[in-house]
């Protein structure tokens, strides 16, 4: 099997290679590549006029494995303004691993007032930033490249990272922008914890996109910041850039244990 890629086909399956792997289970996939995958499944659905995704949500029901999986799509409110288009993936013995809902919105051409410019995002570094971590095949040393503009990993609280995929999230295929995006979004509580990886775990069951603009380029910025409740709840919430300005935004629902509890 190559591992030149997140997810390798085979037949009508996809097998995940170890630069899926996730920080929570070794055994388990991060976020980033099931949403991103989930978005090609999105894009793949026949819309009748030109469209953009406008929202993507990825509900994460239960960890995915490293292994064969299959993705499925289709439209569940058909229209020629607004779609709404589903994916879902299983495992080999068809149990349901995730799920996507994407809101569709037809494109258009129309002349907009001048109005003041949006927020930009701060420069591209241009040097990543050393990982003190092993080098062991994983998505967020292997699969991504991250250049942080202010915080890090090591350091709790909000950041402000670059990130773009290191390899294809399908062997052989370009990624698209929302596959990049959907990729990128899913760090916005890891790269922003308030609270000690060593300690505890603060896993996303849920991602939802918003965007205003289809990214452009390689390059994903988030600026992210994580609150925790004692509850065992919390909220990681990231502003989302490319090199031009802001395309949109992201938000994850957290569970938040301590490390050795039951997940899930």
């Amino acid at each position: 099997m190559t591992d030149d890629a997140l997810f390798v086909p085979d037949g009508d399956a996809f097998v995940a290679t170890e630069h899926t792997r996730g920080p929570w289970d070794p055994l388990a996939q991060h976020g980033g590549p099931v949403a991103a995958l989930l978005a090609r499944a999105v894009e793949s659905v026949a819309t009748p006029v030109p469209m953009a995704v406008v929202r993507l949500s990825v509900e994460l029901f239960r960890p995915v494995p490293l292994q064969r999986l299959f993705v499925s799509a289709g439209v569940i409110r058909p229209g020629r303004r607004v779609q709404v288009v589903e994916a879902r993936l299983r495992d080999d013995g068809g149990v349901e691993l995730s799920r996507a809902t994407a809101l569709l919105i037809r494109e258009g051409s129309l002349t907009i007032p001048d109005s003041p410019p949006g927020p930009l995002p701060p420069p591209l570094p241009t040097r990543a930033q050393p990982s003190n971590e092993s080098a062991d095949a994983a998505f967020h040393l292997t699969g991504v490249e991250m250049r942080f503009a202010a915080g890090s990993f090591e350091r709790p609280g909000p950041s402000t990272v670059w990130m773009r995929l290191r390899r294809p999230v399908v062997a052989g295929e370009e990624p698209s922008p929302l596959m990049r995006v959907a990729a990128a979004a899913d760090f916005g509580n890891g790269v922003s914890a308030p609270i000690d990886w060593q300690r505890f775990l603060f896993i996303n069951p849920d991602l939802t996109i918003h965007l205003h603009r289809q990214p452009e380029g390689e390059w994903i910025c988030l600026d992210a910041r994580t609150d925790i409740d004692p509850g065992g709840r919390g909220l990681a919430q990231s502003a989302l850039f490319d090199a031009r300005g802001a395309i949109g935004r992201s938000l994850q629902s957290l569970l938040v244990e301590a490390r050795g509890s039951i997940l899930r």
